[in-house]
């Protein structure tokens, strides 16, 4: 594996700035690497507009941890939601798990952001400015010169404004849309931790694209480290048919004497993380399936069948001649998936309007009445989830029991809250005990759309 590696990695050099291996990967091409720029454009398309889209004036995306407020598809979400949002990110978790044990850590290769960013965006201005690999090595490798320090400084200046665009982006989801405009448009000094957070942001992106890169993937990700126990025999990986490959050879010596590998190294040039796939299923792989374009198109002149490197089930590879494809838990996983996405959909659109917290008055008592009525006295705090102005109304459950006003609130601004005060009064003779269950309803648009339950406290022997 040592020597494919080292015919795209920068050696090691006595030079202080050379402290690891530089890879260098070819620019990639094939029908897969087509497939994998609709996918990764579509996902940079979302990602950059996701933010400043609003349904009925929310935010369609919004995590707003400062503010502990949350939007998602344009409903908005409070601490009081918090079991939606945990459920939303463990379907999000179950879906990547399940997704690996099945498809392999496609993920990584096709939607992972870092990777989206690096091979559609970074590393494709590094090919418009400095060529190819062998150019980028050529010139990292060669003697400081005018035209070297010019493309290095036109590159890492495009690096640095796109990370401080990526770094608004990624600001955008966290504070929105609408603060973030604020921090652009008013005095830096009104809004001193927005621009710092900005400037950090910018600065740690810079580093990740600039000078961490496939680090991320093979080192500080755990991404890879979970695939030795969420892959087994039946799981779909990028694979090498070492059967039919091995031994490897040129195409002059004579024809049944080597194997349909010539030992380009093609697959090992244009791989992102540096590794010979050859060598067979290894943690560094992000099955972003350059190697198979790279592999079809020799097979293709050499006029053999493609897919010496393929998508395989491991079982496949390492136990050819006894195994069989079993789709059963492609069909379970998958309708977990269906369900637990089906539970989340009825969860996030069938949230109450109001939601609210029914607690009795602090240090307060049960009060007798002279026209014989028990009162209860407790405060409501309201909070609006609808996404605009709401009118609304409280009343008790039970039609034994009266609700009176203290202020009369009836209108929750959009995204507002409300704290009202209110007396349950009851009939000392149809007290039955010293504390009953009573339940207040908050009504709004003509419907019930919380009930809240509480207790009255009365002593009997007033009857």
């Amino acid at each position: 594996m040592e020597t494919a590696v080292n015919n795209q990695v920068k050696p090691r050099l006595t030079n202080v700035r050379e402290k690891r291996k530089w890879i260098y990967a070819k620019k990639p091409g094939g029908r897969l690497f087509r497939y994998r720029q609709w996918v990764g454009y579509s996902l940079l398309l979302f990602l950059f507009t996701a933010p400043f889209i609003k349904i009925n004036g929310n935010p369609f995306l919004m995590f707003n941890i400062i503010e502990r407020k949350f939007a998602i598809f344009g409903q908005l979400f409070y601490p009081q939601d918090l079991y939606i949002f945990v459920f939303g990110m463990l379907i999000f978790m179950v879906c990547i798990v399940l997704f690996t044990a099945v498809y392999g850590r496609i993920w990584c290769g096709w939607t992972c952001p870092q990777t989206i960013f690096m091979e559609l965006l970074f590393r494709r201005i590094e090919y418009l400015i400095e060529g190819d690999w062998q150019q980028q090595r050529k010139l990292n490798e060669g003697r400081d010169t005018d035209v070297r320090a010019w493309k290095k400084l036109l590159k890492h200046s495009i690096f640095f404004l796109l990370s401080f665009l990526i770094a608004n982006i990624f600001l955008a989801y966290i504070i929105g849309a609408d603060q973030l405009y604020k921090i652009i448009i008013d005095p830096i000094d009104e809004h001193l931790i927005g621009f710092t957070a900005l400037i950090i942001f910018t600065l740690v992106f810079y580093a990740v694209f600039a000078h961490v890169r496939e680090i991320v993937c093979t080192t500080i990700c755990p991404y890879g480290r979970l695939q030795s126990v969420l892959l087994d025999e039946q799981s779909i990986t990028v694979a090498y048919d070492a059967d039919r490959g091995e031994p490897r050879g040129k195409v002059k010596r004579e024809a049944g004497a080597v194997g349909d590998c010539i030992d380009c190294k093609l697959c090992v040039n244009v791989c992102p993380t540096g590794i010979d796939i050859r060598n067979g299923l290894q943690m560094e792989c992000i099955s972003c399936t350059a190697c198979i374009d790279a592999c079809d198109a020799v097979m293709d002149k050499l006029q053999k069948p493609k897919r010496l490197i393929g998508f395989y089930a491991m079982g496949e590879i390492t136990e050819k001649s006894t195994f069989k494809k079993r789709h059963t838990r492609t069909i379970a996983y998958s309708a977990v998936l269906v369900i637990l996405t089906a539970v989340f959909a009825v969860l996030l659109f069938n949230r109450a309007a109001i939601d609210g917290r029914l607690l009795r008055a602090n240090g307060s008592s049960y009060q007798v009445r002279e026209d014989g009525l028990v009162s209860n006295l407790y405060t409501l705090e309201l909070i609006n989830k609808a996404g605009h102005e709401l009118a609304f109304d409280i009343r008790s459950a039970d039609e034994s029991i009266t609700l009176q006003r203290i202020n009369p609130v009836k209108i929750l601004k959009k995204d507002g809250a409300a704290s009202l005060s209110f007396f349950l009064l009851m009939d000392k003779n149809k007290v039955s005990s010293y504390k009953q269950n009573v339940a207040v309803e908050i009504t709004a648009e003509g419907k019930v759309v919380a009930r809240l339950k509480t207790t009255f406290i009365a002593p009997v022997k007033l009857k």
